[in-house]
């Protein structure tokens, strides 16, 4: 980390700044407290101010050099009382060298500089100490901030690497499904399994293209359900229908990529396979407050007995819902009746980590 006071613009005018101030605030004292001729008190503040303006500048070094972390608090002690004499006295004896032989004949002025210079040493050493507070503060603050940002940076690469797992947990999973209801077909519908095939085809081919993006517009994840649901169409046949009911608002807006059909798989498992009767599955998006509302519903058989599986599809909703957004809630369920519904919050606001 180099000298924030000579490469960063901004901090080495407030720095000029400061040390304008004290040199006005010096020139006003020697002029009324000490009666100096104005011209005398003019060069006496600037050349003191301006030789400490530039020592105050290498003191970052050593303050660079005599770090907390590697030195003990004797040892940065006697270094920085050290430094603090030798540099206060450097600059005491160069302004006096400059301005005795600038005023030589100028007695009254002569014997004020010889009564000052011990006054002159105890400031010098007020000055590094609060040059040398200052330049730990800003190190312990950039070092701060430096940490901060690699640090968040790490959670970004976590959260990405999670949300890319938790993502590619889904293909395989309906892969599998799927696989399954082909093989089942090839011996007592070989058409039917032809064209199951040629739909999963199409499916992976479509979710592939797009499984580096974290989010794609609604309308696009609409494409993706019909082509899985067109796919399990084959496998139930007319045990179930499907139904949209979209606002045009909705189907713009960017959502979690695969977010969908995890919510779809659980309306077929849970309502179409065990179900006797006809299952309608509907899906709905409304914009509500700050969020887009996608519902997806069905009806099913209270009767049946429950098809117990693994539950990845909505852990995998919530979770990811959680990574993205850093908000709880964003998925619920309920039963109503004979009528199961999923409800997906999706913020339309920028709310994430």
């Amino acid at each position: 980390m180099g000298n924030p006071f000579i490469k960063n613009s901004r901090i080495t005018i407030v720095y000029a700044l400061a040390w304008a101030m004290l040199a006005l605030a010096h020139l006003l004292m020697l002029f009324f407290v000490q009666d100096i001729e104005f011209e005398i008190a003019i060069a006496d503040a600037l050349i003191f101010n301006a030789l400490y303006f530039f020592i105050g500048l290498s003191l970052w070094y050593p303050t660079k050099f005599i770090s907390f972390e590697h030195s003990s608090s004797a040892k940065i002690l006697t270094n920085h009382l050290a430094a603090a004499t030798i540099t206060s006295g450097l600059w005491v004896l160069s302004g006096y060298f400059l301005l005795s032989k600038f005023y030589a004949e100028d007695i009254f002025y002569l014997k004020f500089l010889d009564a000052s210079l011990f006054w002159r040493f105890l400031i010098g050493i007020l000055f590094y100490c609060i040059t040398v507070s200052i330049n730990y503060v800003t190190i312990y603050y950039t070092n701060y901030k430096e940490k901060e940002l690699k640090e968040a940076e790490l959670r970004s690469l976590v959260n990405e690497s999670e949300l890319r797992t938790l993502k590619y947990q889904i293909n395989p999973h309906f892969i599998f499904n799927s696989l399954n209801s082909i093989s089942s077909l090839t011996l007592s519908d070989p058409k039917r399994a032809q064209e199951m095939t040629i739909k999963l085809s199409n499916f992976l081919r479509n979710t592939l293209s797009k499984n580096e993006k974290q989010k794609n517009l609604l309308k696009e994840e609409l494409n993706t359900v019909r082509l899985y649901l067109d796919i399990e169409k084959i496998r139930f046949g007319d045990k179930f229908t499907y139904k949209e009911e979209i606002s045009g608002k909705c189907l713009d807006i960017e959502v979690p990529s695969m977010i969908l059909q995890p919510l779809f798989e659980n309306a077929i498992k849970h309502g179409v396979y065990e179900s006797i009767e006809l299952v309608t599955i509907k899906i709905s998006c409304i914009p509500e407050d700050k969020y887009l509302k996608i519902s997806v519903e069905n009806n099913f058989d209270p009767e049946s007995v429950a098809n117990k599986g693994e539950g990845i599809g909505l852990k995998n909703i919530a979770n990811r819902l959680k990574l993205m957004y850093n908000q709880e809630g964003l998925l619920t369920t309920k039963k109503l009746g004979n009528v199961y519904t999923a409800n997906v919050l999706i913020p339309t606001q920028k709310a994430e980590a």
